[in-house]
């Protein structure tokens, strides 16, 4: 329970300053949040850069959010 209230702080935080202004700053935020959530809930970290770098740079191609 305690990793998940972790994991959960560190996204909110992270998650509010991810947005960039192209998609390399996105993809490299997307990857270091990845990466950090990944390693909090003992998973593959570099699976975990892999899908919040694609996360980053697709986000403002199928979203509205950044």
């Amino acid at each position: 329970m305690r990793k998940t209230l972790s994991f959960i702080a560190i996204v909110a935080v992270l998650g509010l300053s991810a947005c960039g202004d192209s998609d390399l700053e996105r993809g490299a935020s997307g990857a270091a949040i990845g990466a950090v959530g990944a390693a909090a809930l003992d998973g593959d970290v570099v699976t975990g850069a892999a899908v919040g770098a694609a996360a980053g740079v697709l986000c403002d191609d199928l979203t509205d959010l950044c």
